[in-house]
């Protein structure tokens, strides 16, 4: 893979434009799970306590970030694992409530995972055969519905021929088979932004879980991605008219277990808090 600048690979399509509304991958998902989730992430803003799993994926990605700034030879693991502290002090110093996070008791066990995820980053690619064009890559566009779409990417790899592959890192587990839609929904989303920017199709999205070791990959095409337009498209309809009907009812799942707001959501017994105001979705 060879290096590019961030100038080929995207422009600024919004500036001076009237924009509708604006929705990243990470808020769609959320719609898409439970409407009020939705709501309470974007419309209350509320806040919500660090999770042990996705603080350790917060440092786990720095690490792998500042990785590709070392010269190939030294993309080794010793130096990964050298590197973890170092990015969780930092992390700690930007965010001192990280310190009250876990136990003193658990804090070790908590790296000790830590260090596990990053031991199998190297089981299934090899950092120093790569050269990404860009990492932590925002991008956006703006669709003809005026609907802006926005976003982080973890790392983007272009060939020397040209062809783009989307990189998204994980430190959970794959998903089960037939359950990968969700998860392939973030990267089409990033691949139909790339796409309209670009005007080429990436060749392929990839997705490293590093909680279990695998790899997932998929080759989009133009029918794929103007399918994700139009769910997109839709998922923003939806939450405009939950705006405007005050409806945001929740969708109770498994996932509830993992929600930090239950004492507010009626599928518990809860009240929700009185409305803000008008949403402004990310």
């Amino acid at each position: 893979m060879s290096a590019v600048s961030p100038a080929e690979l995207l422009s600024t399509p919004v500036d001076g434009l009237h924009v509708l509304g604006a929705l990243s991958p990470s808020r769609a998902s959320d719609f898409m799970t439970c409407p009020l989730l939705y709501r309470f992430r974007s419309v209350d803003k509320l806040p919500e306590p660090p999770s042990p799993d996705a603080v350790r994926g917060t440092v786990v990605h720095k690490v792998l970030e500042q990785l590709f700034d070392l010269p190939a030879r030294d993309r080794t693991p010793v130096t990964a694992l050298d590197m973890l502290a170092p990015a969780w002090t930092e992390l700690q110093e930007a965010e001192p409530e990280l310190a009250e996070m876990l136990p003193e008791a658990e804090r070790e066990r908590w790296m000790t995972s830590c260090r596990t995820v990053l031991e199998r980053y190297f089981t299934v690619e090899d950092p120093s055969r790569l050269e990404p064009a860009e990492r932590e890559l925002y991008v956006e566009t703006l669709l003809e519905s005026k609907l802006l779409l926005r976003g982080f990417v973890d790392r983007l790899d272009v060939a020397s021929t040209g062809e783009v592959r989307v990189v998204d890192y994980k430190t959970g587990r794959a998903p089960r088979p037939g359950f990968e839609a969700k998860a392939l929904f973030q990267m089409k989303f990033y691949a139909l932004v790339m796409w309209r920017v670009r005007g080429e199709v990436p060749a392929m999205l990839q997705l490293l879980y590093l909680g279990s070791g695998e790899v997932l990959r998929y080759q989009p095409d133009e029918a794929d991605l103007r399918a994700t337009e139009r769910k997109v498209v839709a998922i923003w309809h939806a939450i405009r008219a939950a705006e405007q009907s005050g409806d945001w009812r929740p969708s109770p799942s498994k996932l509830c277990s993992w929600c930090a707001h239950q004492e507010l959501c009626p599928a518990f017994g809860g009240t929700p808090p009185p409305l803000p105001g008008p949403a402004a979705a990310d």
